[in-house]
């Protein structure tokens, strides 16, 4: 059975886009595999703690993210 682990910053996604995340990766993977693996096919959405998650040797806050996210330019 497929596992699917996304890891997010805490605090940037709301629950009802996690909920999307697993609806559409199911999605993705019974596109791959056939209907009959969608019962089971597990998507885990994990939340790295603001700071835990370093991009290009440098962490990454909840704050910077949601900038990127607008469009702002971090740091």
């Amino acid at each position: 059975m497929p596992l699917i682990n996304v890891k997010v910053i805490e605090g940037v996604f709301s629950a009802a886009q996690k909920a999307e995340m697993v609806e559409k990766l199911t999605d993705v993977m019974v596109a791959i595999e056939g209907e009959n693996m969608r019962p089971l096919t597990l998507v885990i959405v994990e939340e790295v703690k603001s700071g835990d998650w370093g991009v290009g040797g440098k962490p990454m806050t909840t704050a910077e993210v949601k900038a990127m996210a607008a469009g702002l330019r971090p740091r």
